[in-house]
């Protein structure tokens, strides 16, 4: 086993102020920008198609399908949340595997009431176990899609809306306008309708191809800093070699004595513990977290376990201290110069990522697991030839409800991490 030289600490030392000095660059360049962009995932996108399936006498009805394109993030619970601007006095008269929030003022209408009349509607997913005459395909999943690369088959949601006071041929339709999406919260920005070659449909057979009458698409792309102001969650740091650890810095997240958010953490001893994590933030899913000095909702910790003359190995634990959310389907977004040479994970399903020429060579760690409590750990096991340097490059992620973070060797507080 080797042991370091004081060159070598010398050389980590520098690596270290060069990764921390990036990473506020990185940070300074991005925050005068309100475009939104994701460097470890360039391309990925939510794109939602319209199909106008068929006219009505006053409009039409088409089919919106979300697509989640995106590689490692999901839209989880309670789900993504659509809404835009009608062009003109458009009306939803009815829908079928969603609905609007809010009905809107139909008082000028007589006999056959709309479903909604706002100018400016927000439509939800159905929820599951809706009867099946109100469903369409890929509907009533309560919002949740998971992203192409790892779930295909789970990978979209769609709902059927019919519009009235509408147009009634291609070149009288106007398209809906400022198009907003939460998946489930904010940091998704979408760009403008535009209309593409119409959707084509293979029916079950397979012996016939029909086609709508008319398609536009929308595209939303996610930004961590429009996403979240400040983190929620950080990384700790520790090898085999030192017993010293480096812990998340202190008010990562926040503070304990934060006189702004009272009652935003729970000593686990806590008599009062049961009904806090069941009191007024629950339906909402406003985090609650053990108190701790860095009060964040998620902790990564990246431990160096052995250093061998053909590899070194590293171990991962992800412990979740929000007491109001359990991570079924997280991910753990990783950078590293030696991914190169990694020889074997355990205990995860891995990917490697990508993005662009370049870059050092992501991977994606993933489990799926129903948690019992609110505190979990998960192992991961990575071995990896050669030597170089042990501690992440300079980006870890964990994706978990939307779950992210950056760090550097040195432990960086980034601001890029939201819930």
């Amino acid at each position: 086993m080797r042991s370091l030289s004081s060159s070598a600490f010398g050389s980590m030392a520098k690596l270290s102020s060069f990764a921390v000095l990036l990473v506020l660059l990185l940070s300074c360049s991005c925050f005068s920008s309100t475009e939104a962009y994701d460097a470890l995932d360039p391309t990925g996108n939510i794109t939602i198609k319209w199909d106008v399936m068929s006219w009505t006498p006053d409009g039409y009805v088409a089919v919106v399908t979300i697509y989640n394109f995106q590689q490692y993030r999901h839209i989880q619970a309670p789900g993504w949340t659509l809404g835009w601007t009608w062009a003109k006095k458009e009306v939803i008269w009815s829908m079928m595997g969603g609905q609007t929030t809010e009905q809107g003022d139909c008082s000028r209408f007589k006999g056959n009431i709309p479903h909604c009349c706002k100018k400016d509607p927000t439509v939800v997913d159905l929820l599951p176990g809706t009867p099946y005459n109100q469903q369409i395909a890929n509907c009533c999943k309560g919002g949740v899609i998971n992203s192409w690369v790892q779930d295909p088959s789970n990978a979209a949601s769609a709902f059927q809306v019919s519009v009235g006071n509408a147009g009634t041929t291609n070149k009288t339709v106007r398209l809906p306008k400022n198009f907003t999406l939460k998946a489930p919260g904010p940091g998704y920005t979408c760009g403008p309708a535009k209309i593409v070659r119409p959707s084509k449909f293979v029916t079950a057979d397979k012996r016939r191809v029909t086609q709508a009458l008319m398609t536009w698409n929308v595209t939303c792309t996610y930004s961590q800093f429009l996403a979240q102001k400040t983190p929620t969650c950080c990384v700790s740091l520790s090898s085999f070699y030192n017993e010293t650890i480096v812990n998340c810095p202190t008010c990562t997240c926040g503070c304990q004595n934060n006189v702004t958010e009272p009652g935003s953490c729970v000593n686990p001893e806590s008599p009062y513990l049961a009904s806090a994590v069941s009191g007024p933030g629950k339906l909402s899913n406003t985090p609650l977290v053990q108190c701790t000095s860095h009060m964040c909702p998620i902790r990564v910790h990246w431990h160096v376990k052995l250093n061998y003359k053909e590899y070194w190995r590293v171990k991962v634990t992800i412990t979740n201290f929000n007491y109001r959310m359990n991570y079924t389907q997280w991910n753990l977004v990783v950078q590293h110069p030696n991914f190169d040479n990694l020889t074997k994970i355990f205990s995860f399903y891995y990917k490697s990522l990508t993005p662009y020429a370049g870059l050092s060579k992501l991977y994606l760690a993933k489990f799926s697991c129903k948690v019992a409590t609110s505190t979990f750990y998960k192992l991961l096991l990575m071995f990896l030839r050669e030597y170089g340097f042990w501690f992440c490059r300079r980006y870890c992620h964990v994706v978990g409800n939307q779950v992210l973070q950056r760090f550097s060797y040195a432990s960086w507080p980034s601001r890029e991490c939201a819930i």
